[in-house]
């Protein structure tokens, strides 16, 4: 059987795309089809104990990361599953952990999914992409606040205190400043270490640098160098057959048919003749003079070549321990031998840094001695910053215990300071919000001192007071009325409603004085179920959403107990009547 329940439309509030908006809901527990439409401002669940009330936050729990237990799948079910639908801003912090998982929803609503199989697994998903539990729980925390009787809501975690005192503050420049201070701080403390850590590497290697560059410095390698004792070297290994061919080409150039004679006695007998030719035999004169030429350069290039090519063995010896030396420290180096003398520029300079160490470090350690100043400056202010926050927020938290009948509390925002290794970006302090029952006895953490009864109210007391200072789409509350009633019942209903002005709120409740205060009325039921009109002997949990005049016999019922007498239902139209704006 599937059941869709709108909620009623009992007043009129005003919200901005921040809320949930449904819950659907596939075996779970005693629910075996549930469609939920949630509207904005205060929803009121009432039932019998037993109902399933519980079961509803439990699905949502589900929906929204909490710890899956199989004994959720409803008897007979393979699985159970719900959805949960958010409507949030589009610069809400959820769309952008969700884009940094590929997952965009530009102008869609967020739906949230969980599947639990009966042998304890389960699945997560967000918009139909498969996400992790742990995200899903990160993402929940930030859609739905639960409050009731049990410590694992966000207010109650220590890490949260120090940031909800922050945001009630009012002041994010200064909080703001403090991050960059420590950021600033944190970065000159790096740069120094660095340098030390540099300084201590290198005046290890400093007798290696020392010794490196003098033995540069001795072998004194010139640009090219290794070049020319290259081309030297071959020659000099080869100067007998290159004297050989020399001499052999002199000779071929002298004696009796010498070709410069030869060219010079042409030209003179061209020269003779010259008169009568009448400028015909220019040309040829001219390419004779020039080859005659020629032959000269070229006999004179012989004659240098030869006494260039050195046969000295000494001097091949020499040119090859030059050689041999200048590659052999190269190799020692793994550079080339034209890059020892970049090399010796390199080494001569952290040595120069060796010999500056102290100077550098020294100016480092000032840069983070101020930097430390500033942030500790910074810290001391937002320190005062906090000590009139956390007053502030201890008076108004306070003032709201008495109206809710912990009058003998007394809610205490501590600031422990930090040891040095401790401070953070966000300053010097940890915050804790402690209570004590008592006047007599000494503040603790809520979770240890408070009862079960008292733990819902404590946390009513602290949400409308940070309300403001931490906004959350869904707030719910089970059982915030636990134990008490009357003037006190109706205070708490004042507060929810106070509440669902500027936030979604959902609270389960058995009291009457705080169900007058819902825009929303759902009442749980369990029933036998219904197939085809025959009834079944499965027992089901159903939720019906009541018009004014359903609300009123609900809230009578609520106040008269089994038996709804007139004087309930006139009281419950007082309550009603009473509770509209």
């Amino acid at each position: 059987m599937r059941q869709k329940v709108r909620g009623g439309n009992c007043g009129n509030r005003f919200f901005v795309g921040l809320m949930l908006f449904h819950l659907s809901i596939r075996d779970v527990v005693l629910i075996e089809r549930l469609e939920l439409d949630f509207q904005r401002g205060l929803s009121v669940l009432t039932g019998e104990t037993g109902a399933g009330k519980s079961i509803l936050l439990d699905a949502l729990g589900l929906a929204t990361g909490a710890r899956a237990d199989a004994s959720l799948v409803r008897e007979g079910a393979e699985r159970a599953s719900v959805s949960a639908g958010f409507e949030l801003p589009e610069e809400h912090a959820v769309r952008d952990q969700l884009g940094d998982q590929g997952i965009e929803t530009n102008g869609e609503p967020v739906i949230l999914r969980r599947v639990l199989s009966a042998d304890g697994k389960s699945r997560a998903f967000a918009n139909d992409h498969a996400i992790s539990i742990g995200l899903l729980r990160d993402i929940g925390a930030k859609l739905v606040e639960v409050h009731g009787q049990f410590d694992s809501q966000r207010l109650m975690r220590p890490e949260s205190h120090r940031t909800l005192l922050d945001s009630f503050s009012g002041k994010p420049d200064e909080f703001n400043n403090v991050r960059a201070t420590y950021v600033a701080w944190r970065e000159a403390m790096a740069r120094r270490v660095a340098a030390i850590a540099d300084v201590e590497k290198t005046r290890s290697d400093e007798g290696f640098l020392r010794f490196a560059v003098q033995e540069m410095a001795e072998l004194a390698p010139q640009p090219g160098e290794e070049i020319e004792l290259s081309d030297k070297r071959k020659i000099m290994m080869h100067s007998e057959k290159l004297v050989e061919a020399l001499a052999d080409a002199e000779r071929q150039l002298e004696g009796e048919n010498a070709v410069d004679k030869a060219l010079q006695s042409t030209l003179r007998a061209l020269e003779q003749a010259r008169v009568y030719a009448d400028g015909k035999f220019d040309d040829v004169i001219s390419s004779f003079e020039s080859a005659y030429n020629e032959v000269l350069e070229g006999m004179g290039q012989l004659q240098r070549l030869s006494t260039q090519v050195i046969s000295d063995p000494a001097e091949l010896e020499a040119a090859e321990e030059r050689l041999f030396a200048l590659r052999a420290m190269a190799r020692k180096h793994q550079v080339s031998v034209e890059g020892l003398s970049t090399l010796k520029s390199e080494f001569e300079q952290r040595l120069g840094c060796v010999e500056d160490s102290t100077q550098r470090v020294t100016e480092l350690e000032r840069e983070e001695k101020k930097a430390r100043e500033s942030f500790v400056e910074a810290a001391e202010s937002i320190r005062k910053v906090r000590y009139i926050a956390g007053a502030k927020l201890d008076q108004a938290v306070n003032e709201e215990l008495a109206a809710l009948k912990l009058e003998r509390a007394r809610f205490h925002t501590y600031l422990e300071p930090l040891k040095e290794t401790e401070w953070n970006e966000f300053g010097m302090d940890r915050v804790a919000f402690l209570v004590a029952t008592n006047p007599d006895s000494a503040p603790g953490p809520i979770n240890k001192i408070a009862s079960g009864g008292e733990l819902a109210r404590f946390m009513l007391a602290l949400k409308t007071v940070l309300a403001t200072a931490d906004p959350v789409p869904s707030l719910v509350f089970d059982e915030a009325d636990a134990g008490i009633g009357g003037a006190v019942a109706a205070a708490v209903g004042s507060r929810l409603a106070r509440l669902g002005k500027g936030t979604q709120v959902l609270v389960v409740t058995h009291s009457p004085q705080v169900a007058a205060k819902g825009d929303h009325h759902w009442r749980v039921t369990k029933a036998l179920r219904t197939i085809s009109g025959r009834v079944d002997e499965k027992i089901l949990t159903t939720v019906e959403s009541l018009d004014i005049s359903a609300r009123q016999e609900e809230i009578a019922r609520m106040l008269a107990g089994a038996k709804v007498t007139d004087e309930a239902r006139a009281a419950a139209k007082r309550l009603l009547v009473g509770s509209e704006p």
